[in-house]
């Protein structure tokens, strides 16, 4: 929460009529010059397919254009077809991958560096 009071990212989430969320995502004004970064977009498995990404994905970007800055940025697990078939549908263009980690809880509890390689993907936001 201390980067999003400096103004160095946006939470995003959208939200049922009460206030249930079922689409997060955010958008990281430092990870790369003269871009937006999406990250951590998600929605509810039950609700996929039904339009939520595509609008979690545009309130980002017309959050990034409304900095003044004309590109937006992604990393997709190569694993997940579909989100990067969304982002492709969205305008979004590969144009290189990378190795990414992260921790997160395992079902024991424990704490587990989940590791993955991502397509890195791009789009013009000034067309």
């Amino acid at each position: 929460m201390e980067r999003a009071a400096a103004g160095e990212v946006d939470y995003l989430a959208l939200c049922t009529a009460v206030d249930l969320p079922v689409a997060i995502g955010g958008v990281d004004y430092r990870a790369v010059p003269g871009a937006g970064t999406l990250w951590q977009l998600a929605v509810l498995p039950a609700l996929q397919s039904c339009g939520l990404g595509t609008l979690l994905v545009r309130a980002a970007e017309d959050r990034i254009r409304s900095r003044g800055l004309g590109r937006a940025e992604l990393g997709v697990e190569e694993s997940n077809p579909r989100a990067r078939a969304l982002y492709e549908r969205l305008g979004y263009v590969a144009y290189d991958r990378q190795p990414d980690a992260w921790e997160e809880q395992a079902p024991d509890g424990s704490i587990r560096t989940y590791e993955t390689m991502c397509t890195l993907m791009r789009k013009d936001l000034l067309r």
